[in-house]
Formats: C-alpha cells, sequence, structure tokens
C-alpha cells in the first residue's frame, strides 16, 4: 500500500519487505514467531466451518500502525528483536495435515499482518489446496488489488479488518479507507469473507458511522458477517477506557438494520 522507496538495505514500514541488491523482497518470508491451533471462531470466522480448529500461524511487521495493536510485540517489532523459527510452506502443510484428525481444517494466516509476506501465503495455500485442505488469511486489506490477485485463488476465508468508515481515522492508523473498501469488494467475490470493526471510544463509536458503515457492506452483500468488537487499552494508547458493553450492543442493533449477521465481540 505505501510503495515505499528503498534504499539498498533498507527495511519498508512494515518491517518484513527489504531493498537487498536493488530487488524488493520479503524479508520475513517463512520466519514464524506464533504458532497454535485454534477454534476457527478466534479468527474471528463465524459462518464458516464452525466448530472446527485451524492451525494459526504469524510472523512479524505489519504495514499500519495501530496505537491500540495487542500484538505490537510482533506486528511493531524490528527483524532483529523477533524470536522466530524459519519454517518452509511444506513443513507448515504437512504439520497442518498431520493435525486433521484432531478437526484441523488448514492455515490461518494471523497474528501480524500476513500479506506483507504475501509471497509465504501464496506458497503455502497452494500447497494446502493441492491436500484439499483450507487456507484463511486474517488481514487489514490495506494492500493493492494486485497482492490480493496473488492470493486469492488459493484462498479459501478472509477476516478483513473494516476500521472504520471515515478517511480521517484511517489517516491516523497509518491506512486509507479507499484502498481497504476496493479490496473487500474484491475478496467478496472470490471467497467466504468476514468483517470486524473494534470500536475505540470517541474515534469510531457513532450511530452515524455504524449505519453508513454497514448500507456499506449491505451494497455487496448484506449476509456478509459483521463482528463488532470491544476495545481495551492496549500498547500506546493506554488513556483511553474499555468500550462500554451498552456501546457495543447498540452499535450491533444499527448494523443489524442493514445486514443479516451481526456478531459482538470481547463483550463476556
Amino acid at each position: 500500500m505505501h510503495h515505499c522507496e528503498l534504499k539498498p538495505g533498507q527495511l519498508g514500514r512494515c518491517r518484513g519487505r527489504k531493498n537487498e541488491n536493488d530487488t524488493i523482497i520479503c524479508s520475513n518470508y517463512g520466519q514464524i514467531t506464533s504458532l497454535a491451533v485454534d477454534p476457527i471462531e478466534k479468527k474471528p470466522l463465524d459462518r464458516f466451518h464452525p466448530g472446527s480448529s485451524i492451525l494459526s500461524v504469524g510472523s512479524y511487521g505489519c504495514n499500519l500502525r495501530c496505537p491500540f495493536c495487542q500484538n505490537y510485540t510482533i506486528a511493531a517489532c524490528s527483524p532483529e528483536e523477533a524470536f522466530v523459527r524459519y519454517l518452509p510452506p511444506q513443513e507448515l502443510a504437512k504439520m497442518a495435515l498431520a493435525l486433521k484428525e484432531r478437526d484441523n481444517i488448514g492455515v490461518a494466516f494471523t497474528y501480524n499482518e500476513p500479506l506483507i509476506g504475501y509471497e509465504y501465503v501464496r506458497d503455502t495455500a497452494k500447497l494446502l489446496q493441492s491436500m484439499k485442505m483450507k487456507a484463511v488469511v486474517v488481514t487489514n486489506g490495506s494492500f493493492s488489488l494486485f497482492v490480493l490477485a496473488e492470493v486469492l485463488p488459493y484462498v479459501d476465508a478472509m477476516n478483513i479488518d473494516l476500521k472504520g468508515f471515515t478517511q480521517a481515522y484511517y489517516k491516523k492508523l497509518g491506512g486509507d479507507l479507499e484502498t481497504v473498501k476496493n479490496f473487500i469488494k474484491k475478496a467478496a467475490g472470490a471467497c467466504h469473507i468476514e468483517l470486524t470493526t473494534l470500536i475505540v471510544p470517541g474515534e469510531n463509536d457513532s450511530r452515524e458511522e455504524m449505519l453508513q458503515l454497514a448500507e456499506w457492506i449491505a451494497a455487496i452483500d448484506e449476509e456478509i458477517p459483521l463482528h463488532i468488537t470491544r476495545f481495551f487499552p492496549r500498547w500506546e494508547m493506554t488513556d483511553k477506557k474499555a468500550t462500554e458493553i451498552s456501546v457495543i450492543l447498540k452499535l450491533a442493533e444499527v448494523a443489524r438494520s442493514r445486514l443479516r449477521y451481526v456478531f459482538t465481540g470481547n463483550c463476556q
């Protein structure tokens, strides 16, 4: 999304891409920081193989800088700070297949922003497809359609963050609303998608903004699930209180006036 112009040896803003000998490479390819078997609902995906498990994998780096990031220790770290294990696509795919007897359906690329290393996602997802297993991507959607086209033929489902519905808010996070909207529209026609909006007090918590957001989603497909989740103070945003549960419930009702499937998160 940022189209960084990098000098030789320089890292991009995402910290997962680098200019090496005048060629931009995926420097976090196969560099794994996190690996766990999670319920599919944790991605969150509530309408994609509910009740199943999925092998979830993450690297380091992100192309946004959300001050409330809960995974900032890997999303905002440098390669030198990351504790990694190299896991080639073939090995990861074999691990997923070996877990099939535990109701594992495939691999979810998550935890940091996986598409800054789209090559690794693409290469692993191709192998999973040949094994008749699923590939899931949890992404902020802040990417060009070229990146999406590289992975989309091999991806079965995505959860995409729609962080708000104003350009001003996206600018604070280092992103661009139109880029994400274009990404969502293209992905919606090719694989199962669900969207997530984290409600941050005083930032994106108005009824009017939620109504606009829900109407835009409904114009694509009113059956796209939307997860409205509760903010908790994290990282560089500890000055705000957690979102009131009542606010989440009210905004969910607004969204349900336009969308068939609306879920609330972090409200227990």
